[in-house]
């Protein structure tokens, strides 16, 4: 086998392993935003309605509502943060140990009594939902988003116009439409989820979420620094 065709082989092993894992993410991300959205009665990850509904309720003289979705985009921010600087305190299994974070703060958030706790509980699964767009960062050097899906419909969108005027390589926008199918059928579970087990569903999210947090172990260490994007340190001058 040529060097190649065997670069080639790899290369296509690490895309289907990551858009599997950006699947099942996505899956989660979904039933985690469904079940917050139910719960709390705002987005846990869709930060630009927040950020629209947070300048309405200003506008309506209701203060108290709009300072709680103007810190809940600060939650999110510092979940992001803290996603990248957790993956980059570990040299390997980047993507477990993410994702393993993930699973405490939902498993918390489940556990606290939803009547004396609620905004609480609503600031823990946003922290959640911004650490998890830490585990899968790009594929291939192709972004990709796990819980803002209108980027990845954006780029999808842009990828059709670009065919139009004959831009034939679908690879780079097709792979756009797995993060938002993963998102669509995670939301309709985890809302079906809420219906019958109410605050538990929570929980349940939290267990899925170590059962792929576990899968990752498998993959190997390269692959979980693969998906990351490596910090631009400066280069030290020589005195």
């Amino acid at each position: 086998m040529s060097r190649t065709r065997r670069r080639h082989i790899i290369k296509r092993r690490r895309t289907i392993t990551g858009l599997a894992l950006v699947a099942a993410i996505s899956f989660v991300a979904g039933m985690t935003d469904a079940i917050g959205l139910l719960l709390s009665g705002d987005f846990v990850s869709f930060m630009t309605g927040n950020t629209t509904r947070a300048a309405l309720s200003f506008a309506d003289g209701n203060y108290s509502h709009a300072l709680i979705l103007f810190c809940a985009l600060w939650v999110f921010i510092a979940g992001n943060a803290f996603g990248i600087v957790l993956a980059h305190t570990v040299s390997a299994r980047r993507t477990f140990v993410v994702l393993s974070g993930v699973a405490i703060i939902l498993a918390t958030a489940s556990v606290l009594p939803e009547t004396s706790f609620p905004r609480l509980q609503f600031y823990l699964v946003v922290l959640s939902m911004g650490m998890i767009n830490a585990t899968v960062e790009h594929i291939e050097g192709l972004p990709i988003g796990l819980t803002y899906v209108t980027g990845a419909l954006s780029r999808f969108g842009r990828g059709i116009g670009r065919w139009l005027v004959g831009d034939r390589n679908p690879a780079g926008w097709l792979i756009q439409t797995v993060p938002w199918t993963g998102m669509a059928c995670g939301a309709v579970t985890g809302a079906l989820l809420t219906k019958y087990v109410g605050n538990h569903a929570l929980w349940i999210v939290a267990m899925l979420t170590v059962a792929i947090a576990l899968t990752t172990v498998l993959m190997p260490r390269p692959l979980h620094l693969h998906f990351h994007q490596q910090p631009m340190v400066p280069a030290r001058r020589r005195s």
